[in-house]
């Protein structure tokens, strides 16, 4: 049993990375299986088709966002540390991020344009805005959502000219505006 959850956990682990850098449809399941270091077949005892590990590849983004969030709520007393620190966090991955885009943002992107549209991808983004939206009503703010929104939509831009322009300063730079901003709400 120990075996095949770590077999799981690592096809999920060779997902996320490959989806984040080749995107969704160009990522195959033997590309994720050669990430991963298990044989192709194995694959089909775990993900019986490709959708089946696109929705792992969001519930792993989704439990690392959890976890972020939970570890600053415990980490920071209040809510203006709080939200510095949430982009300081992100900003973290700026090297990665210029390089291939916010690993959420891109996804959430990509899945847009399917068919069957974002469905649980939209938690993604769901999740930080509803926790950002707290700690801006926390802070007495009536327009904690749209603050909210305003965070949300600044480091997606961030994140993506920092990608357009392969430059990873451009995170760094916004995430000290950003703490002046915070400062001045």
């Amino acid at each position: 049993m120990t075996n095949s959850v770590g077999k799981r956990e690592r096809l999920v682990a060779a997902a996320c990375q490959m989806v984040h850098q080749q995107g969704v449809e160009s990522t195959t399941l033997a590309d994720i299986a050669q990430a991963a270091g298990v044989p192709l077949g194995n694959v089909y005892y775990y993900f019986k088709t490709k959708n089946d590990i696109v929705r792992a590849v969001v519930e792993a983004h989704l439990g690392e966002a959890n976890a972020m969030l939970a570890a600053i709520e415990g980490a920071y007393a209040t809510p203006r540390e709080r939200l510095k620190a949430v982009f300081t966090g992100l900003a973290q991955q700026s090297d990665l991020i210029a390089r291939y885009g916010c690993p959420r943002g891109s996804l959430c992107t990509e899945l847009d344009k399917r068919a069957d549209g974002p469905g649980i991808a939209a938690e993604l983004m769901r999740v930080p805005l509803d926790w950002v939206g707290r700690q801006f009503e926390a802070m007495g703010r009536s327009d904690g959502r749209d603050l909210a929104v305003e965070l949300l939509a600044r480091y997606q831009g961030t994140a993506l000219l920092a990608n357009t322009f392969h430059d990873p300063d451009l995170m760094d730079r916004e995430a000290a505006r950003f703490a002046q901003w915070i400062d001045s709400v």
